[in-house]
Order: structure tokens, then C-alpha cells, then sequence
């Protein structure tokens, strides 16, 4: 959606918490944070696989912390709702293999700074990194994925809070939303897709009206209409669901994860990595940087790219995409993305600046991020708007 179009439909997705990807996701986010809690210096590349009565953990991680892998990993499960070993995976009756093994010592020696060389962080891989941000949403997130998910965090809710009512809801789902745009705004919601897994014996009636229910509750009344189109499992039956219905690894949802297709993607997945890779800590800092010059009122849309060299601290590129909308040239707006200035995009500056290493001394965890989204939720340091002021004072006239 880089040009602002007279009229046209845009799509995204979400997915649940006990979606078999971001069972992966949450599970090597809980390693991440399990590592950093006692040792914030903690390097983690953490994969996770999980298919029917099984569990993968791999990767690399060196930590002077010793973690359960096998209890963590089951506790996540647990959690999410997977507790029936009826419905082909369960927390306490499937396998979990640990395959887990150091930092390669050549990643390490370009990321790691060395106080008696005056040598500087690096960053953690080579590659490029975005940030959005949009004014159509008070959480200046895109309406689509943002709404997309609001409906797959209620239902869990309800499935959580009220499981006598809701004994029919199982924890995988997928939600999938479009909406009408009128020169480059918001107007209407024109479909809402959801597909829940769901006991057999509940009738499709139940599903539909519960969907409905939500989608009025979390979506702005001024979106919906009386001709919102429902597809509620579509198939007729979605039963059979999580990892037993289909294999699940760390890092699949990436599009979920950020602006639901809106703007650019670098390719590089979030969950299970510490942020000395920039794959996750430099999308963060971009979302941060992309969000203060929108709610600056420097622009309505705004993207954030960045790019690396594994081992090199100052990022090779910085680009400023305002797509026709910005109120100062986008060449002033990327001067203040140099070190020094009010933002500083080396790996330390980023890492220090978003208190990314001890996050749960700052009331969140990675393990939040690995659902519904890492973008639009107010607890993530990287949603602050606390750059606009001075924004706004350097680019004054």
C-alpha cells in the first residue's frame, strides 16, 4: 500500500496463540526470556518445532543460566489451553527432544564489544530491517492487521475467562480481515474470515453469532455496517486443530507479526532471538522511529528502513518513506536518524534505549510479543511516543 489509491480493499490476517507457528514463537520467546532473567547478557537463537505429540527445541544459546527446557516448554503449552491429549497434543503427555548447543564463537566475536579495544557492538547479521506506522488507527497501526488481531485476542479471552460458556472454543484460529479504503482511509470493513477450532459437537449457528458478537465489540462502530460479509469455518468443520492438524516451527507468521502486508518486510523472524540481532531489535527501533514522526504530525504514513553488515556497528543505509504525506522533505527527517541526534540506530544505542535486554524489569516479556502481534500494544517500549516533542522542535520550519 505505498501509493494512496482513490479506492480499493486491503486484506490481513491473524492468527491465535495456539496457532502451531506461534506455539513455536511463544515457546522460544519464553527460552529468550527465561536466559535474560538471569543473565541479561544471555545470547539466544532459539528454534522450536511441534507437530503431533512432540516438541523440537534447537539452536544456539550461551547463557550462564541453566533453564528446564523441557518444564518451560510444557508450561507455554499448558497455558495456551493444549491440556487434552484427546485433541493429539497435550502439555503433559507429548515428547519434547532438546537439541540446543553454543553461540558460534565467529557470530560472537563480531557482536560482542570489547571495552579494552574501544571495539563497539556490532550487529548481530547482515541484512535490512522496516518500520511502519499510519495515522488511520489512534495505535497509528494499520486498521486491518490491528483489528484482526483484536478479534483473535478476545475470543482467547473468552476462552480462557469463561471456559463453562465457551467449552466449545479450542485454541488454534486464524482470523482474516478487509477493508474498504477511500483515498488512502479507512471506511468500512467488508469481510470478516474467522476459522476456530471447535468441539464436534457444537452447531455452526454458536460459531457464527459468537464471531459476529466479537467483531462488533472490537472493531469502531464507524467501520461496520449491516452488510459485513462473515465467513465463519468456511470448510463446515475445523476440529481437528494446533499440531496435531498441521506442523508448526518458530518464525513462519512474519507478515502476522508486523503490519499484516502493509509496507516492506526485511524477511528476518522475531521470536527466540536476543537483541543483539538486529533481525529483531533494528524492526523494533524502526517501528519506534516510524511511530514518533507520525505522531510528530510529520506525515500520516511513515516506513523506516535500515540495513547492516554482521559485525558492524553504524547501519550502512537509512531510509525515510513518507509516501507523499510528509510536512518536511524526507531528507531532513533522515539526518536525525544519525548518531548523536535524537535517534541513534547502532545495535548498544538500541538495545540500551529500549531496556531490551531485562525486559521484565520494565513489565513485559518477549513471550507477549509471540501472540497477536509486535506492533500496536501500549506495554512495548518501542510503542512510546515520547520522541514527537522533539521532533517537532528540530524540524520546525
Amino acid at each position: 500500500m505505498s501509493k494512496i489509491t482513490a479506492r480499493h480493499v486491503f486484506t490481513s490476517e491473524s492468527v491465535s496463540e495456539g496457532h502451531p507457528d506461534k506455539v513455536c514463537d511463544q515457546i522460544s520467546d519464553a527460552v529468550l526470556d527465561a536466559c535474560l532473567a538471569a543473565d541479561p547478557q544471555s545470547r539466544v537463537a532459539c528454534e522450536t518445532l511441534v507437530t503431533t505429540d512432540l516438541v523440537v527445541l534447537s539452536g544456539e544459546i550461551t547463557s550462564h543460566t541453566r533453564v528446564n527446557w523441557e518444564a518451560l516448554a510444557r508450561d507455554v503449552i499448558r497455558e495456551i489451553g493444549y491440556n487434552d491429549a484427546e485433541i493429539g497434543f497435550s502439555a503433559d503427555s507429548c515428547k519434547v527432544m532438546v537439541c540446543i548447543h553454543p553461540q558460534s564463537p565467529d557470530i560472537s566475536q563480531g557482536v560482542t564489544a570489547d571495552a579494552r579495544s574501544a571495539k563497539e557492538q556490532g550487529a548481530g547479521d547482515q541484512g535490512m530491517m522496516f518500520g511502519y506506522a499510519s495515522d488511520e488507527t489512534p495505535e497509528l497501526m494499520p486498521a486491518p492487521i490491528l483489528y484482526a488481531h483484536a478479534i483473535m485476542r478476545r475470543l482467547a479471552e473468552l476462552r480462557h475467562s469463561d471456559p463453562k460458556t465457551y467449552w466449545y472454543l479450542r485454541p488454534d484460529a486464524k482470523s482474516q480481515l478487509s477493508v474498504l479504503y477511500e483515498k488512502g482511509r479507512p471506511v468500512r470493513v467488508e469481510t470478516v474470515v474467522v476459522s476456530h477450532q471447535h468441539a464436534p459437537t457444537v452447531d455452526e449457528a454458536t460459531l457464527r453469532t459468537l464471531v459476529a458478537d466479537v467483531t462488533r465489540e472490537v472493531v469502531p462502530a464507524s467501520l461496520l455496517h449491516n452488510d459485513v460479509c462473515y465467513y465463519v469455518n468456511p470448510t463446515g468443520r475445523f476440529v481437528v486443530g494446533g499440531p496435531a492438524g498441521d506442523t508448526g516451527l518458530t518464525g513462519r507468521k512474519i507478515i502476522v507479526d508486523t503490519y499484516g502486508g502493509v509496507g516492506c518486510h526485511g524477511g528476518g523472524a522475531f521470536s527466540g532471538k536476543d537483541p543483539s540481532k538486529v533481525d529483531r531489535s533494528a524492526a523494533y527501533m524502526c517501528r519506534y522511529v516510524a511511530k514518533n514522526l507520525v505522531a510528530a504530525g510529520l506525515a500520516r504514513k511513515c516506513e523506516v528502513q535500515v540495513a547492516y553488515a554482521i559485525g558492524v556497528a553504524k547501519p550502512l543505509s537509512v531510509n525515510v518513506d513518507t509516501f507523499g504525506t510528509g510536512k518536511v522533505a524526507e531528507e531532513r527527517i533522515q539526518a536525525l536518524l544519525q548518531p548523536g541526534e535524537i535517534f541513534d540506530l547502532r545495535p548498544a544505542a538500541i538495545i540500551a534505549g529500549l531496556g531490551l535486554k531485562e525486559p521484565m524489569k520494565n513489565g513485559w516479556s518477549y513471550r507477549q510479543t509471540a501472540a497477536y502481534g509486535h506492533f500496536g500494544r501500549e506495554q512495548f517500549p518501542w510503542e512510546r511516543t515520547d520522541k514527537a516533542e522533539a521532533l517537532r522542535q528540530a524540524l520546525k520550519g
